[in-house]
């Protein structure tokens, strides 16, 4: 059975990111929370007329209510954003926010800046998760940050112009869209708050840097009133995803005893069986996750994400077989790579060799649709060695060490690869292509010494 602790040990790969230079951090992909904020953010992303799929709205899980755009059309929103969010509109807000920083080109460079990344849990847990390779000295800091106020702003200092130009920015594209701007000003409320409670002098650095809450608010407050949405409700199917990722990003990331307190076994409501299933999985107490993941079957027998929960439980208890039915009905209803990494290894970890196949077969969808998860490519590497494929075994090698940052490791398996590989295939000039880059790397590296 496994442990909490062995989770974390596979699981996590740090981050260096710029709003806490000191700290590494998790970058949590879950095929939910994805399509829920691709659905939530796209009417947005068109309002401010970039290309829906250029933009991604990624989660980071750290208990900080911020929020800050880098590395391009990257929106990273803390897990304790999302906690302390109300609504779906509060969160829409924010990301129309940070869609204005990217529109207004107010990504500033650092020498710290943020450091080829590679990743990253997946926020249900899912053994081996999708790197995102951020490379670049690029990032900008959000509306959000509460913590550490006067490094925050000496280390990202934003002008008061670009705050309010992102604000008005924000705006426009929630009326483009739709969308009341009373989540928006709900959420800048619960930023005055917090300044009257840390006690922000006007003369604070923050303060001369960022336009307070109680400015951004009254400004806010002309535009969003008389917009023709204001008096729009949420959406109640986009509100019910919110409340189970909410109740997702709690379970994942607080102590188990903390999610039972606020989502008691009273409570029978499907985001409460979430939570739950989470806190008795991490607790090592299977049957119980399980129970709950049956509770949400029963309520919703063919939704994916509660198929992937019970495979996942499944697997990480020691039961692959039984876990591949619920995955496999999971994978043909989204043909989602993450979830297919997950069928993936749990079709490998049967060790029965008839599952191979579809291992591999699934394994190539899911990186032919995500390449940046070192998880997919780890994976991909058993099945070509467990088949003899030395030279293909060493290039999926070759693909996970890039992915990560390692180098001199990517140089050494991509080299490999080429001994075995016909001269002038995809795979021999995929291997040509690592060296060469892995190569420059090292160099450029050593140059810097």
């Amino acid at each position: 059975m496994m442990r909490r602790s062995r989770h974390l040990a596979i699981l996590i790969a740090a981050i260096a990111c710029l709003a806490q230079p000191a700290h590494a951090q998790q970058i949590l992909r879950d095929a939910e929370t994805e399509a829920f904020m691709a659905d939530m953010s796209g009417p947005l992303v068109k309002a401010a007329g970039m290309e829906p799929r250029n933009v991604q709205v990624l989660v980071i899980n750290d208990p900080e209510i911020n929020a800050f755009v880098a590395g391009g059309q990257y929106v990273w929103v803390h897990s304790g954003l999302i906690a302390q969010a109300d609504n779906v509109n509060q969160l829409q807000g924010v990301v129309a926010h940070e869609l204005g920083h990217i529109e207004g080109g107010h990504i500033i460079r650092s020498s710290e800046g943020i450091k080829a990344a590679t990743s990253v849990s997946l926020l249900s847990l899912v053994l081996g998760a999708a790197a995102i390779a951020a490379g670049g000295a690029e990032a900008g800091l959000g509306i959000m940050g509460l913590g550490q106020q006067a490094a925050m702003s000496n280390f990202l200092a934003f002008s008061r112009a670009q705050e309010s130009s992102a604000d008005l920015a924000g705006a426009r594209y929630l009326s483009a869209a739709g969308v009341s701007g009373r989540g928006s000003l709900e959420f800048f409320k619960k930023l005055q708050n917090q300044e009257y409670r840390l006690a922000i002098p006007q003369d604070n650095s923050y303060g001369r840097t960022h336009p307070l809450s109680g400015e951004r608010i009254n400004v806010l407050r002309e535009v969003y009133t008389v917009d023709p949405s204001w008096q729009k409700p949420v959406d109640p199917a986009l509100e019910g995803r919110f409340e189970r990722i909410k109740a997702k990003l709690f379970g994942f990331a607080s102590e188990p005893n903390q999610t039972l307190i606020k989502y008691p076994e009273t409570d029978q409501t499907i985001p409460a069986h979430y939570a739950r299933a989470y806190a008795w999985h991490k607790s090592a107490y299977p049957l119980k996750a399980l129970n709950e993941a049956d509770a949400l079957l029963t309520a919703l027998p063919h939704d994916p994400y509660f198929l992937e929960l019970k495979g996942q439980i499944l697997l990480e208890s020691g039961r692959p077989r039984d876990a591949i039915a619920p995955l496999r009905e999971a994978v043909r209803l989204t043909n989602q790579p993450l979830i297919s990494v997950l069928l993936s290894h749990a079709l490998i970890a049967t060790e029965d060799e008839a599952n191979f196949a579809e291992a591999e077969q699934v394994l190539r969808v899911a990186v032919a649709r995500d390449r940046e998860n070192p998880f997919a490519w780890y994976q991909l590497g058993v099945v070509y060695e467990r088949r003899g494929d030395t030279p293909r075994a060493a290039l999926a090698t070759a693909e996970r060490y890039a992915m990560m940052g390692e180098n001199p490791m990517a140089l050494r398996s991509a080299d490999a690869a080429m001994q075995g590989l016909k001269p002038g295939t995809v795979d021999y000039l995929r291997a040509q292509d690592i060296a060469m880059v892995s190569r420059a790397a090292i160099e450029q590296k050593r140059k810097k010494r």
